[in-house]
């Protein structure tokens, strides 16, 4: 039988398509851009004769997922907030958080450690090539350990996905998919224009690119502080820098196009750029499809330390909440209101570090701005009760703000604060030295 005529038979709509689902099933739906729209509609619809049915996602993109309306009948879980998953849980109570080692996601399905229960996967992927396969487009992450996990695999096709070369398990046979649903043209994927970067994060920027040099090779997180870096790289006279990254961003599109960032002299990968997702304008998912100099990995690559460590000169670029006077680093909450999440800043602080000459940066504005208007320090004392600490300070390297950057690798508790209240916006410092001195991390020769 031909590959159309596989696909003629599979072909249904949404709404017969989630009839696979049974209660008591785990649903997985497809990471970031890969969440369906068709089918978690229809499976809201059947909330009435469903009960027990767990949904996870991975960093929840718009649309908000209809299921999530009825959480008497689904239990909707993200590997990674965005904001609309703060905001479901915020207003409505609805999502939790599942905090994982981003590099070892894919594992946690092949060796059995999610939860133990009949499993469905259903994601947006780009149309069927001539060979029967379909792309996962702009998320690999841990797609296929899920898949290979799954009783039943439906996939939304959505025209506007772009092709994402591997890499690998970039993509499904048709032979693995139990039903096939089309989504039209109008169904758009969630793009977001960059961050635009403050003049705090212009001036972390200037700090961090001092420390990179000719064959360096970049990793770049999320947020404006990243795209000022790639921004200034872009601009610089630096040669021969590489790619390796967990999420490909629009910063990454001008460090390629100006030249500088060409891959020729990496260990592994060379003249590539490996991901395992994209987020980010809709440029941005144009310059990724069919394009040959960039290639789509599982997590369990792209994230994997030792994989990291092969790469000399290895600059890995995050961002941050808050650092506390120890050098402990929040990047995912704000006392018990979960922000964001690990993703994959502890494996590419280890790995960096892991690295011959590696290094890693954790940048953050000095300051922020509360809900009442008050300006408030980022570098603090102590976290907040139920606060979450997503680096703990025997892993961090250097410390980043717009007053300078830090070194905190293997300093001691005393020197630790004194560096990092030296980074401190200047308003804070007084006070932040009295805290020091509580704490007796504060030597009496430091006052000068």
């Amino acid at each position: 039988m031909s590959l159309q005529n596989i696909y003629q038979q599979k072909l249904t709509t949404a709404e017969e398509a989630v009839k696979l689902v049974q209660s008591g099933d785990r649903i997985e739906y497809g990471a970031f851009n890969g969440k369906p729209v068709l089918c978690d509609k229809a499976l809201a619809m059947r909330h009435q004769e469903l009960h027990d049915v767990l949904i996870y996602a991975v960093t929840t993109v718009p649309p908000v997922p209809e299921t999530v309306k009825f959480p008497q009948s689904f239990t909707y879980m993200d590997w990674h907030f965005s904001k609309v998953t703060r905001m479901m849980q915020q207003q409505y109570g609805l999502g939790f958080y599942s905090p994982i080692i981003y590099h070892m996601a894919p594992r946690y399905y092949r060796d059995g450690l999610a939860h133990p229960r009949r499993q469905v996967t259903i994601m947006q992927v780009s149309p069927m090539d001539k060979n029967g396969y379909f792309n996962f487009g702009l998320q690999n992450s841990e797609t296929m350990g899920k898949i290979e996990m799954s009783e039943h695999v439906i996939v939304e096709v959505n025209p506007n996905m772009p092709v994402a070369y591997g890499g690998n398990e970039e993509n499904v046979h048709i032979s693995r998919v139990s039903a096939i649903v089309e989504a039209s043209k109008e169904q758009l994927l969630f793009a977001a224009p960059p961050a635009k970067p403050s003049e705090a994060d212009m001036k972390i920027a200037e700090h961090v690119v001092k420390f990179i040099k000719d064959e360096s090779v970049i990793q770049l997180g999320i947020g404006g502080i990243p795209n000022a870096v790639g921004e200034l790289i872009a601009q610089s006279d630096l040669k021969n820098l590489g790619g390796h990254t967990e999420m490909f961003s629009d910063a990454y599109i001008d460090m390629i196009e100006s030249g500088v960032m060409n891959g020729r002299k990496k260990a592994i990968d060379r003249n590539k750029v490996p991901y395992t997702f994209a987020l980010g304008s809709q440029h941005l998912y144009d310059f990724i499809n069919e394009n040959a100099g960039l290639a789509s990995y599982a997590a369990s690559y792209t994230n994997d330390p030792r994989i990291i460590a092969q790469l000399d000169n290895f600059v890995s670029i995050n961002n941050a909440l808050q650092v506390d006077l120890y050098g402990q680093v929040n990047g995912e909450s704000l006392g018990m209101n979960q922000v964001s999440g690990n993703g994959g800043m502890f494996d590419f602080v280890l790995g960096s570090q892991w690295a011959k000459e590696g290094k890693s940066f954790i940048c953050l504005n000095s300051t922020f701005m509360n809900k009442e208007g008050k300006m408030e320090s980022r570098i603090m004392p102590t976290f907040a009760p139920n606060s979450i600490v997503t680096i703990p300070r025997q892993l961090v390297d250097y410390i980043v703000t717009e007053y300078g950057a830090v070194k905190l690798k293997p300093k001691p508790t005393w020197y630790r604060a004194e560096e990092l209240i030296s980074i401190a916006h200047p308003d804070f410092r007084d006070d932040l030295i009295k805290q020091a001195e509580k704490m007796k991390i504060w030597r009496q020769s430091n006052k000068r």
